[in-house]
Order: structure tokens, then sequence, then C-alpha cells
């Protein structure tokens, strides 16, 4: 059986990223391609448990290591039990958030350092990378509107940081696109329609080869 193709979104607060995951979803489906549709932290029973943890943490909530080991151990059970066999069944993975996220966030953001989330990845997850990340960016002033109409007044304790954290997240996930042939950045900042169109052709050349 071929193996299907893991593609991952990433972001920072507020780009749109997880509705273009469920609407990617949703056009493989209708072009008869087998679809999973998961989020990080979470997608499993396990990993959804760390997310709670992670997003309304106890007491003080953590530092920067322990969220890291944190996202690394949800990050392992949601490959063991959802990501790998998906993909052995032949089904496309799509991935709202992956290690990319760990790395701009607790690497470069929480200042832990790239090497160490890597190196978290491959213990935790056997450094499994997707076909294709796509980086949806939106502007810091259009990121904050979305937000606000989002959530209102309530956030989450990652979402919540303040903007000088949420810049540096920007800015490590910049770092990572232009090291990566992997990494595609897509334009968010157009109506949803037209960043779906955009993100139809970034995938394009998958599908074809697929044979779908």
């Amino acid at each position: 059986m071929t193996r299907g193709r893991f593609i991952a979104f990433e972001g920072g607060e507020g780009t749109g990223k997880s509705t273009q995951a469920r609407r990617l979803a949703e056009s493989l489906a209708a072009r008869g391609i087998d679809a999973v549709l998961t989020r990080e932290p979470g997608g499993t029973v396990g990993a959804e448990a760390i997310r709670s943890l992670l997003l309304s943490p106890p007491g003080e909530g953590w530092d920067a290591p322990a969220e890291a080991l944190l996202f690394a151990a949800a990050r392992a059970d949601h490959v063991a039990r959802l990501i790998r066999p998906a993909l052995a069944a032949g089904q496309w993975v799509v991935c709202d958030r992956f290690v990319d996220s760990s790395r701009a966030y607790q690497g470069g953001a929480g200042g832990i350092g790239d090497e160490a989330v890597q190196q978290l990845h491959a213990i935790g997850s056997g450094g499994l990378r997707p076909d294709l990340t796509l980086l949806i960016e939106v502007p810091a002033e259009v990121a904050a509107e979305r937000i606000a109409r989002r959530d209102g007044s309530r956030t989450d304790a990652i979402g919540g940081r303040d903007a000088d954290y949420h810049a540096r997240v920007a800015d490590a996930f910049r770092a990572i696109a232009g090291q990566a042939r992997s990494v595609r950045a897509i334009d968010g900042n157009a109506p949803a329609d037209e960043v779906h169109d955009r993100v139809l052709r970034a995938i394009e050349p998958l599908v074809e080869d697929s044979g779908r």
C-alpha cells in the first residue's frame, strides 16, 4: 500500500491556520482522498490530556523546559497512535501544528534552543517530518484583531503571552521557513477563500505525485 502524505499547518496566533487545515481536509475528501484532520497538542486521548495541562496549567504554570517536555510527550503519543498508523494505511494526515511550533514557541521565543527541541523530537517521535509544512503568515496587527474577535477576553496560557513573546515566535517561524525546502510560506492576509486557493496550489504537486 502506498504511504499517505503528511501536511502540517504552522503559524502564530490568529493567522487562520486552523481554518485552512480544516478546509484542506474537506477539499481532499471531495477529491476522494482519505484525509485525517488532527491537531497539536492533541489528536489522541493522552495528548488531549496533556493539552489541558499546557493551555490551562496548574499552579504557576510551566517554565520553557517543562513546557517543551510536555509538548514532546504529547507529540510522541500522537505520532505513535495516530499519525504513523494513518500514513501506513495510505491516509493523508492534515495536522494543525507540529514540531515547528515547538521550535518557534519553546525553542525560539522560550529560549531553550532549536537543537534541544529537535533532540526531544528525535527521541519521542523518531524525528518524523511532514511532507509539506504550510506556514500561514499575517501582519501582527491583523493577527491581534482576529484574536480579539475570536477570543474576546478569554485566552489560554500560551496565546495570552505578551506581544514581544509572539513577535519572537514570528521571527522563529520565518527563520525555520528560510532553512527548509519543505516549508512553504503562505500569505494569510486575504479572505479565507483566497488563502485556501493558495494552499491548494501549494499542495498540488503532492496530489499529482499520488496519482489523484
